[in-house]
């Protein structure tokens, strides 16, 4: 039998907030590389993950605040926009193919949501 002082030596030194934090970025990571035009990430809102992860909404917004300073959205938002960008660069898809892969339902969302956090359309950063 293992005494109880191994069982602390070897629990976890995460505190709770890490350990959704971790939670809700391995969720987030497992979403992409978007590798073809019929894939489509599902998780896109605070609110998606929170069902996911069986926690309510404002304990994940909290503890990833915590832990990250940022917000559960910017850090979904950030990660999006990073996968948009090397969808742009790096292959031929039109931006309405991206658009849908990246969860958008409209392509002028999707180019509304690059410009407004890129300050360059999909086009543009295409051609730089």
């Amino acid at each position: 039998m293992k005494s109880a002082s191994y069982e602390a030596e070897n629990k976890s030194t995460h505190t709770a907030s890490e350990r959704i934090t971790i939670q809700f970025l391995e969720l987030l990571e497992r979403q992409f590389p978007i590798e073809s035009t019929n894939q489509t990430i599902t998780l896109l809102s605070a609110s998606d993950f929170a069902n996911q992860l069986n926690v309510h909404v404002n304990y994940l917004n909290k503890a990833v605040k915590e832990v990250t300073e940022k917000t559960t959205t910017t850090i979904i938002k950030e990660r999006i926009l990073q996968e948009a960008q090397t969808l742009i660069q790096l292959t031929d898809w039109n931006f309405s193919e991206i658009a849908y892969s990246l969860g958008f339902k409209e392509a002028t969302h999707f180019n509304n949501f690059f410009k407004k956090l890129t300050n360059l359309t999909p086009s543009q950063f295409r051609n730089i």
